[in-house]
């Protein structure tokens, strides 16, 4: 009797010394140290437009002016911050410049701007359905959409049967250059858009994997974006 006594609280002590263990025992869960997403803690992303291989100063009002001389582009050229060892995937930096327009081509010689303020502006301010004055015409991108697919001078056409409330259909809209730090452009000209304003939309996105889990860790991924607006002048 006295030894199932004994054995009794042999067993009491060491629920209690497995309960105080287990109370100071720090959480499986794994906690994950990221580092800055850019070197030096700072991202940042420089752009310049480029006409015949000739960078374009912009004018005292921060638009580039560009004299069309027959070269149907200009280009937007980038130079972005580099990113720490963390986000460099063999050698393949995690990075992503997004391009977009207001400008707009159809049938090769029609072309019209919609109101845009932002990367996709048109898109996530429900601009399909913005009015658009083409002519005597009035317009919307969707009904434009059903016509003829209208061309956007950034380099993407939006698809004819394209599905504009379909969970991807941001996704194909816009033009990227990946996983390089000095992503570059051609945007469309002509001699048709003199005397136009044009407005050019750049998202550069450094980390694309930002605001995802790594393997069960318990902090999301950092990263930024930045968003910056070009205005070009074609004289």
């Amino acid at each position: 009797m006295l030894n199932k006594m004994k054995d009794a609280n042999k067993t009491i002590i060491a629920l209690i010394i497995l309960a105080i263990v287990l109370m100071f025992t720090p959480s499986c869960t794994k906690e994950t140290i990221h580092q800055n997403v850019c070197i030096g803690g700072n991202c940042d992303a420089n752009y310049i437009v480029v006409y015949k291989n000739q960078e374009i100063i912009p004018n005292g009002n921060g638009h580039y002016e560009i004299d069309w001389d027959g070269l149907n582009y200009f280009q937007i050229k980038g130079q972005l911050t580099e990113l720490n060892e963390q986000y460099v995937i063999n050698g393949i930096p995690l990075v992503q410049a997004n391009f977009d327009s207001d400008y707009w081509v159809v049938f090769d010689s029609l072309k019209f701007q919609t109101p845009m303020y932002s990367y996709l502006g048109w898109f996530t301010d429900q601009g399909l359905n913005t009015p658009i004055s083409i002519g005597p015409h009035i317009y919307t991108m969707n009904d434009l959409l059903t016509l003829h697919p209208p061309y956007n001078i950034a380099g993407y056409q939006i698809p004819k049967h394209w599905c504009s409330d379909c969970p991807a259909a941001e996704s194909s809209i816009g033009s990227y250059s990946k996983y390089n730090y000095k992503p570059t452009q051609n945007i469309l000209l002509d001699n048709e858009m003199i005397g136009d304003t044009i407005n050019l939309f750049i998202e550069t996105v450094f980390n694309t994997e930002q605001g995802v889990f790594y393997h069960g860790a318990s902090s999301e991924v950092p990263g930024e974006i930045i968003e910056k607006v070009i205005k070009v002048i074609v004289i």
